[in-house]
């Protein structure tokens, strides 16, 4: 098992069927039918009608032994993606120019179900190994990716996650109580940028800005990540100063040429 909630909690059919989906990870990327059967708490007969409508929309493809990986549908969806995904667009080509001129790895990042998912990357030569890397999701409360969009969002929303996630918030540093949390937010929205050092990887220094839509609301994150040595800490700040550059700009892009990125920043559980 990956420790994913089942989906024999979730509401309709289709959502239990769509649930299916989630169990497929780099850690397990096949399942048989039997597992998925265990997994999803659905009947038999259910499972295999979840399986037909799943492989005719192209999203699983049985394999050998009777199992089933993703299917090449989801491939088809990617490439529209970075295509057509209105962040990726605009906040690509910021992104793409702040790895050549610093020569360090550089990510693109939206919120996204409670998480922060890295949409788009530029990994750096010789990087640490591991780094954040598109499709993969980190925690809302850890990494300067993650905690330059937190910081941004409304304080409604923050009152919520604190309520929620009180704990993990004191264990990361952001504040023991409601209004520490608050000061510690606050800093990064003046200072417009985040660095953090060793918060996934020991000796990575973060840095990240946010991304804004056309209505000021934030979408997301533009920022590097390298070794720690590297980066001296009275070069930070300049480095710093160009990573939230290329988010001025990327918004910027944003705003003129993808109007469709008025989307407020994904859902936050």
């Amino acid at each position: 098992m990956t420790g994913l909630s089942s989906p024999r909690r979730a509401g309709s059919s289709l959502d239990r069927m769509l649930a299916l989906l989630d169990v497929f990870t780099t850690a397990a990327p096949a399942w048989s039918t039997e597992d998925l059967i265990r997994y999803s708490g659905a009947s038999r007969s259910t499972l295999y009608r979840y399986l037909k409508a799943l492989q005719a929309a192209g999203l699983l493809s049985p394999v050998a032994g009777g199992a089933w990986m993703l299917g090449p549908r989801i491939i088809e969806l990617d490439r529209t993606m970075r295509l057509c995904d209105p962040v990726s667009a605009g906040g690509g080509p910021p992104m793409r120019r702040l790895a050549a001129e610093t020569g360090f790895s550089a990510l693109l990042c939206l919120l996204f179900s409670g998480a922060v998912m890295c949409v788009d990357d530029v990994p750096a030569s010789g990087a640490p190994a591991g780094l954040f890397s598109r499709g993969q999701r980190r925690p809302l409360f850890a990494g300067a990716a993650s905690k330059v969009i937190l910081a941004h969002l409304p304080p409604h929303r923050l009152r919520t996650l604190f309520a929620k996630h009180r704990t993990t918030i004191a264990a990361a540093g952001l504040g023991a109580d409601w209004d520490a949390f608050r000061t510690t937010l606050r800093l990064i929205r003046e200072a417009g940028h985040c660095v953090t050092l060793g918060e996934f990887q020991p000796g990575v220094l973060g840095i990240a800005a946010p991304l804004f839509n056309v209505q000021g609301e934030v979408l997301g994150s533009l920022g590097i990540a390298t070794d720690a040595g590297r980066v001296p800490p009275a070069a930070r700040p300049a480095l710093a100063e160009q990573v939230m550059e290329a988010a001025r700009e990327a918004c910027a892009r944003l705003i003129e040429e993808q109007p469709h990125a008025a989307r407020p920043a994904r859902a936050v559980g």
